[in-house]
């Protein structure tokens, strides 16, 4: 009963979170550029776009499932239940949000399920605060591993070479910081138990706070200049590439107590992550033609540079009509004198 509970927590949270993505998407682009050197004028902005505060207002709701279903369950089967989210994403951004998924995409879906049912079946992982008991020395190894990937990652983004791609990197980036504070708050429910002031005393607290300060800036970024449905599926998917290992390797996950069950829940694991990443295809605006397949905002792009070009232009035109504006001028002039020339010199030969 508990694991079933925690399973039916983590599955709203899924739902709750792909349905928050989406309004948190809407409400970044309309908001100014995420700053992080002014961090709280930056959180301000965001917070004034209605569609923005209600998409994180579901997204606190999902979080409080994703704790409850980490308290009750295993965090490897708890991560592929959020894997099954990329479903939900894929009904609610076409049939809601104007999106249109190809069928690379749907068959990303579909695949996505079958991984899920076979993990459904061949499930035995433990429940309740004995899925909490973790090796520190992995617990280290991981949480040293992920943060420095998402903070190279968003390093990378400064690159002028990789601007094309800053928001799927950071959206990468956001997943994995994600999960170390996942992982954390995984180990912090094993701690249900003691005082308050123990919770307070551990590490891991701060581990997880710092880890979701940075994935809410690097997420929003990304939904700011990363097309919706990629960069939201991405960053589901590198979270949920590394929260899995991360509960069988830290956590003590049990794989199966059969090989048979072995094999079913590692390619049923495999499947779920390989399904995943079908899922960032390109996609257009429902209804439109082929030209909607470009990324949002890059007729406006255009357009600006357009504008940026224009007054470079007309200073190379005003260039040119001062150098030879005055020439018809000039010409008149010296016609004037030249004419006249020429006419005594006729004069002269033909005397």
């Amino acid at each position: 009963m508990t694991l079933l509970l925690g399973l039916v927590l983590a599955g709203l949270s899924a739902l709750i979170t792909q349905v928050g993505f989406l309004l948190r998407h809407r409400g970044a682009i309309e908001a100014p550029d995420v700053d992080v050197r002014h961090p709280f004028a930056t959180v301000a902005a965001l917070f004034r776009s209605r569609w923005w505060t209600i998409g994180y207002a579901l997204a606190v709701v999902a979080y409080v499932c994703h704790v409850g279903a980490l308290a009750l369950a295993a965090l490897s089967l708890v991560q592929a239940v959020l894997a099954g989210g990329l479903v939900v994403l894929g009904v609610v951004a076409e049939r809601w949000f104007g999106f249109h998924l190809a069928r690379r995409q749907w068959l990303g879906v579909f695949l996505t399920a079958a991984g899920l049912a076979a993990l459904a079946i061949t499930g035995e992982a433990r429940s309740g605060q004995d899925s909490a008991d973790y090796s520190v020395a992995a617990m280290l190894v991981f949480e040293g591993v992920l943060t420095g990937a998402g903070a190279a990652l968003i390093v990378s983004c400064r690159s002028g070479r990789r601007k094309e791609q800053s928001g799927v990197l950071l959206g990468l980036a956001a997943g994995l910081l994600f999960t170390t504070t996942h992982v954390a708050v995984k180990a912090l429910t094993g701690k249900i138990d003691t005082t308050v002031a123990e919770v307070l005393l551990s590490p891991y607290l701060y581990v997880a706070v710092l880890g979701g300060i940075a994935a809410f800036f690097a997420s929003a970024r990304s939904l700011q200049i990363g097309p919706a449905v990629p960069v939201i599926a991405v960053t589901a998917i590198a979270g949920n590439a590394s929260a899995i290992p991360a509960g069988i390797v830290v956590f003590g996950d049990p794989v199966g107590s059969h090989t048979f069950h072995v094999v079913v829940r590692m390619v049923a694991f495999v499947l779920v992550v390989a399904a995943a990443a079908l899922i960032p295809a390109p996609v257009r605006a429902a209804g439109l033609g082929d030209g909607a397949a470009e990324e949002p905002g890059a007729d406006g792009g255009d357009d600006r540079r357009d504008q940026r070009d224009g007054p470079a232009e007309d200073a190379d035109q005003g260039e040119y009509e001062a150098d030879h504006g005055h020439r018809p001028g000039r010409t008149a002039r010296e016609n004037e004198l030249v004419r006249p020339a020429l006419a005594a010199a006729a004069r002269g030969r033909s005397a």
